[in-house]
């Protein structure tokens, strides 16, 4: 009886084995074959996943063919403990492995949806809502919108959903810390209240990336401290002979610098004149530093100056003022500080709009004369053709 019951046991331990083999080699060929992904896709590893709840997720959305294999294929090349989290996208036919090492690369984030948050000088912001095509790179605009005329429901069907977004801030060279902390305070994707408004020209103009929930209050302290780091770059490498002492008068005539001026090339002949002028004894003579001194920094004048406001006396108006005003009139870019601390070698001391965006330098008040005779011409005309 011994040796039946023996033999039985061989037989069984036997089919055992082979079962066991035959499963083996099922899902080493499930780990192995080609995804049921017809199209790529967008995935997102959340912080704190499990490799049970990241398997399961990607059985549910169609990237694998069996969360149980997935698991037993990771755990096998003991790769458990490396899953990070963040957005990845899954291309079509993506095999376990392929997709396991997708999910534990690391790296910056892939998102299907960005918002891209443009600040402007009324204050406020527009945002643009693009997605990008999965398997295509290519990047579609779905809406742009500004938060005054009402928020659209592609915008708002994907924020209650809670989709993976990239939000990216954009604030643009030139704005005041006030139009910046409104424009911040708008975004519907931040959190937490600006009791106090910076000090003029203390905010770096950038690209930021954020994400949902961000505080106000930081991204404020990043841009000063993004700031503070390139002003004292630019002082320690400055010219010799300039008509600024002090890194705060640099961050002022940087200032005047940016709002004179959107062209690049520019910057360096733009800041030659406000140099030669301070050199000599001059008056800056600058409209902005006039309209910051009606505005306050506080929105858009929204119309031209008026002779009443070109002679009033506010600690701006540097027709009325000697050399420098007190503060910045705006937060100036990189470019137009390193422009203030290192001028373009000119003797230029006049310049005016040419029409096409930038500026006739002039080196004479005759010639000068003659430039701003040129751009009378160039307002006739346009004002004709409207």
């Amino acid at each position: 009886m011994w040796k039946h019951i023996a033999a039985n046991g061989i037989s069984f331990l036997i089919i055992a084995l082979i079962a066991a083999a035959a499963a083996l080699g099922w899902g080493q060929r499930q780990w192995n074959a080609e995804g049921p992904l017809e199209t790529a896709a967008f995935f997102e590893v959340e912080q704190g996943d499990t490799l049970a709840r990241v398997s399961e997720r990607l059985e549910e959305v169609g990237a694998i063919r069996s969360a149980t294999v997935f698991r037993v294929g990771v755990r096998a090349v003991d790769r458990a403990g490396d899953l990070r989290f963040g957005n990845y996208e899954i291309p079509a036919g993506a095999t376990m492995e392929e997709v396991l090492d997708i999910v534990t690369a690391g790296g910056p984030s892939s998102f299907r949806y960005r918002a891209t948050y443009v600040l402007r000088n009324s204050g406020t912001g527009e945002l643009r809502l693009s997605e990008r095509l999965p398997g295509s790179g290519e990047v579609e605009e779905i809406v742009r919108f500004a938060y005054e005329d009402g928020v659209p429901p592609e915008y708002t069907a994907l924020v209650e959903a809670q989709t993976p977004m990239l939000y990216r801030l954009v604030i643009p060279e030139g704005l005041t810390s006030w139009q910046v902390v409104q424009g911040l305070l708008a975004a519907d994707f931040l959190d937490g209240e600006v009791v106090d408004v910076p000090a003029e020209g203390t905010l770096a103009p950038a690209t930021i990336e954020a994400s949902r929930g961000d505080d106000r209050v930081e991204l404020l302290a990043e841009m000063q401290a993004a700031q503070e780091r390139i002003l004292a770059e630019a002082w320690e490498n400055r010219a010799a002979d300039l008509p600024v002492s002090t890194p705060e008068e640099a961050l002022i005539l940087a200032s005047i610098i940016e709002k004179e001026t959107s062209v690049p090339e520019e910057r360096g002949r733009v800041a030659s004149v406000f140099t030669n002028r301070l050199n000599q004894g001059m008056r800056l003579q600058t409209d902005p530093t006039v309209i910051y001194g009606v505005t306050n920094g506080r929105g858009v004048l929204g119309r031209g100056l008026r002779q009443s406001e070109l002679r009033a006396e506010t600690p701006w108006n540097t027709y009325v003022i000697d050399g420098l005003p007190p503060t910045p009139i705006a937060n100036p870019g990189q470019a137009a500080i390193e422009a203030a601390l290192n001028p373009d070698s000119t003797d230029f001391i006049f310049f005016v709009a040419d029409g096409t965006g930038g500026h006739a330098f002039a080196v004479t008040l005759e010639e000068h004369n003659r430039n701003v005779a040129r751009w009378r011409e160039i307002e006739a005309e346009r004002a004709t053709d409207n």
